[in-house]
C-alpha cells in the first residue's frame, strides 16, 4: 500500500502535526510510497510532505504530479515543456527535495502534443530531477499510443499509471488493467473506497454522511443521492456491507483486499485524513479474499462495470456532447 496526501492540509484535514505523524506512521510500519500532487490544498500537501521527510528521504519513493490548474491563469496548467518544466522546479521546492522519485501526469493532455510532453520528461530524468514517470487516468488507447511515440521517437516511456479501481468502479478491468499488465505498466489504484462510498456508512434506510467533498460543486455529483446512478451504487455498497460483515471483516478492508487481489495491480494509494483512519485501513493488507467471497462480488457488481461513470475522475472527449453529436 502507498500514502496518499490529497486529504492534507487547507482542503481536507489542516493539521500538519497530524499530518506529519500519519506520514511517519506509514513509513515506520512499512508504506514506502507516498504520493502528492501539485494542486492538493494549493501544494500545501506537498510542502507537508517535504517537512515530514527530513532526514528519511533516501529511503522513500515520493510521487507527485502536474497538469491540473494551478491558478487562473492559461499557461499554469497543461502538459507543454514550459509548464513541466515549471512545475517541477515548483514542487521540488515545495518538497525540498533534488529529485523526484515518480512525476505523474494528473490528466491525459489532449491539447498538447503527446511526443512534447515525453521530451521534456525524458529530459528531467537525463536531468537527474525525476527518476520515471507515468500518467492517471489514462484509456487503453492513449495508454498504447504513449508506449508507441516512446517507441518510435526514442524517448523514456511512462512507466507508471495511476487509476481508479474499486468495488464500484470496475469499468478498467476491460481494458485499462489488462493493458498496463502487458506494457509491464506498474499500477497505482486511487480511491479503493470509492470516496468513502465504501467506507461502511453508506447502508439502505440510513442518512448518507456529507463528506467534505460533496460541498465542493466539481465532486456534488458523486454523492447526490438523487442521481439514479448513485441509487444504485447505495444499494450495492450496502450489498457489500453485509457480505463483508457475514465474511467477518470490515467494508473497508473487503475493499482494499479487492484492489490489491488483481494481479495489475502494484500498489493502492491510501488517502487517510488522520491516525485513526490510517491505522483502520492498514488492516486491509492481511485480508484474503476466497473464490465464494470474490464470486459474490461479481454478482453484486459484474466485472467490468462502473455504476457512476463520473467515478472514473475522466471522461475521455470521444464522449462529449460535441464529439458524439458533432455540435460545433
Amino acid at each position: 500500500m502507498s500514502l496518499g496526501t490529497a486529504n492534507f492540509g487547507a482542503s481536507g484535514n489542516p493539521d500538519h502535526t497530524e499530518a506529519q505523524k500519519v506520514i511517519h506512521k506509514s513509513l515506520d510500519v512499512g508504506v514506502n510510497l507516498i504520493d502528492t500532487n501539485d494542486v492538493y490544498s494549493n501544494g500545501e500537501a506537498e510542502e507537508i510532505v517535504g517537512a515530514a521527510l527530513k532526514g528519511r528521504r533516501d529511503d522513500v519513493i515520493v510521487s507527485t504530479k502536474f497538469g491540473s490548474p494551478s491558478g487562473p491563469e492559461v499557461n499554469r496548467a497543461g502538459a507543454s515543456r514550459r509548464w513541466i518544466i515549471q512545475a517541477v522546479e515548483a514542487s521540488l521546492r515545495r518538497l525540498q527535495t533534488d529529485w523526484i522519485d515518480i512525476y505523474h501526469l494528473h490528466r491525459p493532455a489532449p491539447d498538447c502534443d503527446l511526443e512534447e510532453t515525453l521530451e521534456a520528461l525524458t529530459d528531467l530524468v537525463k536531468q537527474g530531477k525525476i527518476r520515471y514517470f507515468g500518467s492517471s487516468s489514462t484509456s487503453a488507447p492513449d495508454i498504447v499510443e504513449a508506449q508507441w511515440v516512446s517507441q518510435r521517437r526514442n524517448l523514456g516511456r511512462f512507466a507508471s499509471e495511476q487509476i481508479c479501481y474499486n468495488l464500484l468502479a470496475r469499468g478498467v478491468e476491460r481494458a485499462e488493467l489488462a493493458t498496463c499488465q502487458k506494457y509491464r505498466i506498474g499500477v497505482l489504484v486511487w480511491s479503493p473506497l470509492c470516496g468513502g462510498w465504501l467506507s461502511g456508512a453508506y447502508r439502505v434506510g440510513a442518512e448518507p454522511p456529507r463528506p467534505l467533498r460533496s460541498k465542493i460543486p466539481i465532486f456534488a455529483s458523486l454523492y447526490d443521492t438523487a442521481i439514479p446512478e448513485n441509487q444504485l451504487k447505495l444499494e450495492a455498497a450496502d450489498q457489500l456491507a453485509t457480505l463483508a460483515e457475514e465474511a467477518g471483516i470490515s467494508l473497508p478492508e473487503l475493499a482494499l483486499a479487492f484492489a490489491l487481489n488483481h494481479p495489475a495491480v502494484s500498489s493502492v494509494i491510501l488517502g487517510p485524513d488522520g491516525l485513526a483512519h490510517l491505522e483502520s485501513a492498514l488492516r486491509g493488507i492481511d485480508v484474503v479474499l476466497a473464490d465464494d467471497i470474490m464470486n459474490e462480488i461479481d454478482r453484486i457488481v459484474p466485472a467490468g462495470t462502473t455504476i457512476n461513470a463520473v467515478d472514473w475522475g475522466f471522461s475521455p472527449l470521444s464522449l462529449s456532447p460535441k464529439a458524439l453529436r458533432r455540435r460545433r
